[in-house]
């Protein structure tokens, strides 16, 4: 029986871009073909649990402004609840994938038994509602950094026995993830960082990480989980410093503790921001190292320093973002997660899925933007003609020659260059044409 939350909101359709109904799509079709392949396809689509579900419309300034019917998450019978109208939004928007934290499927216990024997609970009931609806799960992970437990961290923390427990919690939520069948595994750092190095032994917590994240990986291939192990950056909040900083930076750790082959990133557009560079800086990086992963989809708000989790709008950041997810050959087993929450005076049931039906429409310009602009050429013709006096037989012997060799032909030939333009601006104006 439907839960009635949604009651009046019809399956969304598509209706092209002459539609002015506020609750269908206009560029979404999920069936169109883009450069050979679905557009669902491309996109991969994923509702995130936490903020649609679980999230109370709280801020820093004043407490919960939401009133849902499954609120408050205190017991299995509401958690049940929750998980029921979670599927019908699913059902309403036709999202192929969602994700989730384990603290936002299953009530906090307050220990580790307890809060085990729920997620099991939770997880069958879950297991039985995708088996209806045919939703996959994008990928899971394990929340340890709202408790106060995490205060000082999880695998970075100076009790071994909070180590401990995020080791089990972790052991429990691949558990939950590999029977759904989940595409990925994700960890979030959420306090792995510090407040001041004061009280901070920071070579021992990287090392901690190091350690824990192997065995992550190490139980990954005893269960047999085929899925993709992730890790997600972020520069600040809640820590001063995190030590997932960036893709940069987290591709830095995972080489020194042997992990570059064994896990890839999940990159988010807010963090990205708060980290002072762009989202396709971001997925450039992690895609010249072949170590991109999955996507949040988000936006922030510029005029605030903070982690705003919007949903996004803005077409040239999108287009761009799925530009380098093309040039990359795609998502293999990650996806498009809406690492984002609706605004706290957006109270209704309605605002929710328009909130989904806009970003998802977004998302789609900006791919058949990226798809139009790799078919084009243009940037890639830029970038060859920019670069293309390294094809010449005397700069590609440079690289292997030496500071002496190179300063005797400077000195030879008389090598004096005249600079060139980047040409900066004509090239905004050739992505603004196809945006």
């Amino acid at each position: 029986m439907p839960s009635g939350f949604f009651e009046g909101i019809e399956k969304v359709q598509f209706e092209g871009v002459d539609s002015k109904n506020p609750l269908a799509f206009r560029h979404y079709n999920r069936d169109e073909i883009i450069m050979g392949k679905r557009m669902e396809d491309h996109l991969r689509f994923a509702v995130a649990w936490w903020h649609s579900f679980a999230w109370e419309g709280g801020d820093p300034f004043g407490g919960p402004t939401f009133e849902r019917p499954w609120y408050p998450q205190d017991d299995m019978g509401r958690a049940r609840q929750k998980a029921d109208i979670a599927f019908e939004l699913f059902e309403l928007l036709g999202q192929p994938f969602f994700c989730w934290h384990d603290a936002d499927i299953r009530p906090e216990q307050g220990n580790f038994a307890d809060n085990l024997r729920t997620l099991e609970e939770i997880t069958d009931y879950i297991g039985e509602k995708m088996q209806v609806s045919g939703t996959k799960l994008l990928w899971g992970t394990a929340n340890m950094f709202s408790h106060r437990r995490w205060m000082s961290g999880a695998s970075t923390n100076p009790d071994p026995d909070v180590f401990a427990f995020a080791a089990a919690t972790v052991k429990s939520c691949m558990d939950a993830t590999h029977k759904l069948g989940g595409e990925n595994y994700v960890l979030w750092g959420g306090r792995e960082g510090y407040e001041t190095l004061l009280n901070t032994d920071l070579k021992t917590e990287l090392d901690h990480m190091g350690r824990f994240l192997n065995m992550v990986v190490e139980y990954k291939h005893k269960i047999g989980f085929k899925g993709t192990i992730l890790v997600e950056p972020k520069p600040q909040e809640p820590s001063k410093h995190q030590y997932d900083y960036d893709a940069a930076t987290c591709i830095s750790f995972l080489r020194k503790y042997g992990l570059e082959n064994e896990v890839k990133l999940n990159l988010e557009q807010g963090h990205a921001i708060l980290a002072g560079h762009s989202f396709e800086h971001e997925i450039a990086v992690a895609t010249a190292e072949g170590m991109l992963g999955s996507i949040d989809m988000n936006r922030n708000d510029y005029q605030s320093g903070w982690d705003t989790d919007q949903f996004p709008n803005n077409t040239p950041e999108v287009a761009l973002a799925y530009y380098y997810i093309l040039k990359a050959g795609g998502f293999t087993t990650g996806g498009t997660n809406f690492d984002a929450k609706i605004r706290r005076q957006s109270i209704d049931a309605v605002d929710l899925a328009a909130a989904h039906i806009g970003g998802m429409d977004i998302c789609a310009r900006g791919l058949k933007a990226a798809a139009a602009m790799i078919e084009d050429g243009g940037l890639e013709n830029a970038l060859s003609q920019r670069y293309s006096g390294w094809k010449s037989p005397h700069a590609a012997s440079m690289l292997g020659s030496s500071l002496d060799e190179i300063s005797a032909r400077v000195l030879n030939e008389g090598i004096n260059p005249e600079p060139q333009s980047g040409r900066q601006e004509i090239l905004e104006n050739y992505v603004n044409r196809f945006v």
